[in-house]
C-alpha cells in the first residue's frame, strides 16, 4: 500500500512543471487509469475512433509518459492502488503550483497595472481580491470582454451589477497587446499582453529542460491572471472553461499558422537564443513530417510496451 505522500517526491516536482506546461486542470489519477486502459483498447481500435475529449486526454497522457522516463513501466507493473497513488502525487504538484502562482501573482499584478508614477485609486488590497473584478474601475476596464466598451456607462453598470453575465469564453481585453481589440482581426495582439508575465512563473524553466514556450503554458498564464487574480469569483469551473476555451483555439489545426506565429513571438521574449525563437515550423515541411513520424513511433512503442 502507498505510504504517506512526501512533498519531496520527484513526481510532485514533475507535477508542478507538467501542470504549468502541458495540462493544468486535470484529474491525474483518472488520467493514468484511463490512459492505461485506452492503450489496451488501442491494440484493436485506433485513437482516431475515440471521442475528441478522449483523444485530447490521451495526448496529455502520452506527453506525461514521454516526459517522465520509466513511468509507463511503473504504471504497467503497478496495482490499481499504486497507479492512483502516482496520480495523486502528480496532481498534488500541479495543484500546489497553481496555489503558489496565485499567491504571488495576486500581489505582483498590482505593480504591473499601477499607473506610471502614480498609485491605484481607489486603493486595492495586495492580499485580497474582494475589491477587484468589475468592482473597481481599473481592474474592471482590464476584465471587460473584448468587443464591449467599458467607457459606456450602461455597459459598465451592467457588468458591475451582474445583469450582463460574462461567459468564460468571452475573453477579457487585457489578453490583447496594448489592451486593444480589432473586431476585423480578432487574432491581432491576442495573448501578447504585457500582463501575461511568463517569466514571473517560469523562473526555473531550464531546470526541467524547457527551451521553448508551450501553448498550454500560455493558456495557463492567462488563466492564472484572469481567474485567480482579477476575478470576483474563484470557481474551478470558471477556470476550467476559460482554460479549455483558450486550448481549444490554440490546438485547432485550422489556426496553426497564427498559433505558430504566437509561439515564435513568445519564444523570442522568453527563450531568445533558442532555435524555436527563429521562425515557426512551415506547414508540410520536412521538419514537421519528422516530428509527426517521431510521435507515431512513440505511440507505437507505448502500445507495444503495454501488450508485452
Amino acid at each position: 500500500m502507498p505510504g504517506r505522500i512526501s512533498t519531496s517526491d520527484p513526481l510532485i516536482s514533475h507535477g508542478r512543471h507538467f501542470g504549468r506546461t502541458v495540462f493544468a486542470l486535470c484529474n491525474y489519477p483518472s488520467l493514468l487509469t484511463n490512459g492505461i486502459l485506452r492503450l489496451e483498447q488501442m491494440e484493436e481500435t485506433p485513437l482516431e475512433d475515440f471521442s475528441a475529449d478522449e483523444q485530447r486526454e490521451h495526448r496529455v497522457f502520452e506527453q506525461l509518459l514521454d516526459s517522465y522516463p520509466g513511468l509507463l513501466e511503473q504504471l504497467k507493473n503497478g496495482s490499481k492502488e499504486e497507479i492512483l497513488h502516482v496520480g495523486e502525487l502528480i496532481g498534488k504538484g500541479a495543484v500546489g503550483a497553481r496555489g503558489d502562482d496565485t499567491k504571488t501573482l495576486k500581489s505582483a499584478v498590482l505593480d504591473w497595472i499601477s499607473p506610471k508614477g502614480d498609485t491605484i485609486q481607489p486603493h486595492l488590497h495586495r492580499n485580497s481580491k474582494i475589491d477587484r473584478g468589475f468592482n473597481h474601475e481599473l481592474t474592471g476596464s482590464l476584465l471587460c470582454p473584448a468587443g464591449m466598451d467599458w467607457n459606456n456607462p450602461e455597459t459598465k453598470e451592467n457588468l458591475w451589477s451582474g445583469e450582463t453575465l460574462v461567459c468564460r469564453d468571452q475573453w477579457p481585453i487585457f489578453l490583447y497587446a496594448q489592451y486593444t481589440y480589432d473586431l476585423d482581426d480578432p487574432w491581432c495582439g491576442l495573448l501578447r499582453s504585457r500582463l501575461l508575465a511568463y517569466k514571473h512563473v517560469f523562473t526555473n524553466a531550464h531546470l526541467h529542460g524547457m527551451n521553448c514556450v508551450t501553448i498550454a503554458s500560455i493558456s495557463y498564464i492567462a488563466t492564472q491572471v484572469s481567474s485567480s487574480v482579477f476575478s470576483r469569483t474563484n470557481m474551478t469551473t470558471d477556470s476550467e472553461t476559460f482554460y479549455h476555451s483558450l486550448l481549444d483555439l490554440l490546438e485547432d489545426p485550422e489556426e496553426c499558422k497564427e498559433v505558430d506565429e504566437l509561439q515564435t513571438w513568445w519564444n523570442r521574449q522568453v527563450f531568445p537564443t533558442s532555435s524555436a525563437a527563429k521562425r515557426p515550423v512551415s506547414t508540410n515541411s520536412a521538419l514537421l513530417k519528422i516530428r509527426q513520424k517521431h510521435l507515431a513511433a512513440k505511440r507505437a512503442s507505448n502500445l507495444e510496451a503495454v501488450s508485452s
